[in-house]
């Protein structure tokens, strides 16, 4: 496997970069990895790595690169508080903006084969919600999305295939919430839920004291099983 950062041309003549990880044939679907509030740290990277195992080409944006570039944080104390400092300082518009230059970059890729998808973990969740409904990505995967439930009148524009993971005692996303988000999406023929009881916010993160390992592999084979089907 072939890892590099790689420059993005955001417009209005600014660029920032990301992480991108090349699957060991060399060419294949796109995937942009949208991380969580801590910044392309080393989970973010070694997701990114684990979808380029897995055949496709994994480019990781760093999203806080107007306040800060190439944040990496911890989950807890002092890291914890500057991650959701600089989340206060994001434009969501602005952000979603920059993750379709970074989609647009990955497709403009060589080694990037078809259709791309998007999977995004906690705020990254709702970006990559927000990705598909923009349209700059052919399937989108929610990990935990936290805010989705305050978008939904985003609902409506997607038409790309969806899948939405959440967690049963997530204290962030009440489970009224997860109720009303799957209300927005019962016409949706495209759409999937899962549910992962006994788990909280951030299961899949093996670095967070809230990684559970079955609901982590559980969920990681749903989303290839949806990524190879939608892409």
């Amino acid at each position: 496997m072939k890892t590099r950062w790689m420059e993005i041309d955001a417009g209005g003549g600014e660029r920032y970069d990301g992480y991108l990880a090349l699957p060991r044939a060399g060419k294949g679907p796109g995937v942009v990895i949208v991380q969580e509030i801590f910044g392309v740290n080393e989970h973010i990277r070694s997701v990114a790595e684990q979808y380029a195992l897995a055949g496709y080409v994994a480019f990781a944006p760093d999203i806080f690169w107007r306040s800060e570039r190439r944040v990496e944080l911890g989950y807890e104390g002092a890291d914890r508080d500057k991650a959701l400092a600089l989340l206060k300082q994001v434009d969501a518009g602005q952000t979603v903006a920059d993750l379709g230059a970074a989609a647009k970059a990955l497709r403009a890729l060589p080694e990037t084969i078809g259709k791309i998808g998007a999977v995004g973990f906690c705020f990254g969740g709702q970006l990559a919600y927000l990705m598909a409904a923009r349209g700059t990505v052919d399937a989108a995967v929610a990990y935990y999305g936290g805010g989705i439930q305050n978008k939904l009148d985003e609902a409506a524009n997607i038409r790309v295939p969806m899948m939405f993971h959440y967690a049963e005692h997530d204290s962030s996303i009440p489970q009224t919430a997860v109720a009303e988000v799957k209300r927005h999406f019962a016409g949706h023929a495209n759409a999937q839920f899962h549910d992962y009881a006994g788990v909280g916010h951030g299961f899949n993160c093996s670095d967070r004291s809230a990684y559970d390992q079955h609901a982590s592999a559980l969920a990681h084979g749903r989303t290839l099983v949806f990524l190879s089907s939608s892409l």
